[in-house]
């Protein structure tokens, strides 16, 4: 007599795509929304360039930058609003929208501080870039992800390598010199990937014929990064804002996870 218990049951007559017909589907997500501070904020906001910081040095870089106003959020519904401090804070996971009291034009800067599921990259994509907000250029900092590049990668060599949209690329190649945001930057080589919301605000860029570049930054958390986008920030993007108030003590980059042969030399002091 066969052991009931033990016994390898019968393959079910089912395949396992009908047997999911039999569950009840997960209802669909909110749509994410934005929430302005406009005396209209139904209208869209025009600004002459959009920053979107994506990378741990971009992040940590802006938000040490005194000369911001907060204008609004983007509230992502699977993102929970539990914890998040009264005041911006590095540890929240939010995305506030600034404006960047820059003299010569309508600066506008989004700060996202937390990771973003694949299939919702496209959704935000569209609400960042050209819905209710529409930039004449964008500017996206990201960070190289070790997977999707094809060459070698030290954690002593710091690099920043940028992508553009044809729109951008244009101002390089045209007869009145070169006009692009980022002149000194080599691009990003053939062979390696961009995946994620880097990927789809890039791609949003060149579907509205919008002026876009992706900086994409190496090593993730090292300090020398840091110094490296100031750099390129000030002397390409924003040359009349103050980034020296942007630094930071050595304790609050470790505590934020950066590391680096500065911030360790004390302990051989």
């Amino acid at each position: 007599m066969e052991d009931v218990l033990t016994e390898i049951p019968p393959p079910s007559r089912f395949f396992q795509e009908d047997l999911n017909n039999f569950i009840p589907h997960a209802p669909p997500l909110p749509s994410p929304f934005l929430i302005l501070s406009k005396p209209k904020p139904s209208d869209p906001i025009r600004a002459s360039l959009l920053i979107i910081a994506l990378s741990s040095p971009s992040l940590y870089i802006f938000h040490h930058i005194g000369s911001k106003k907060l204008i609004g959020s983007l509230i992502v519904p699977e993102i929970p609003l539990s914890g998040i401090s009264c005041e911006p804070s590095l540890g929240d996971k939010s995305c506030n929208i600034y404006t960047l009291n820059d003299p010569d034009s309508s600066i506008l800067l989004v700060s996202l501080q937390s990771t973003v599921a694949p299939e919702r990259c496209h959704t935000i994509a569209k609400m960042l870039v050209g819905e209710r907000i529409i930039p004449e250029r964008v500017l996206i900092l990201s960070s190289v992800q070790s997977q999707n590049f094809r060459g070698r990668l030290s954690a002593d060599e710091p690099f920043a390598l940028k992508l553009e949209t044809s729109k951008e690329r244009k101002g390089s190649v045209s007869s009145l010199g070169d006009s692009s945001l980022l002149k000194d930057l080599e691009y990003f080589p053939s062979g390696s990937m961009i995946d994620g919301l880097a990927a789809a605000l890039l791609s949003r860029c060149e579907m509205r014929n919008i002026k876009g570049t992706l900086c994409v930054s190496w090593p993730e958390f090292d300090s020398s990064v840091v110094s490296l986008l100031k750099s390129i920030l000030h002397k390409n993007v924003l040359p009349s804002l103050n980034f020296s108030s942007s630094g930071g003590n050595k304790d609050e980059l470790r505590s934020f996870g950066f590391k680096g042969h500065s911030l360790d030399s004390d302990l051989y002091a």
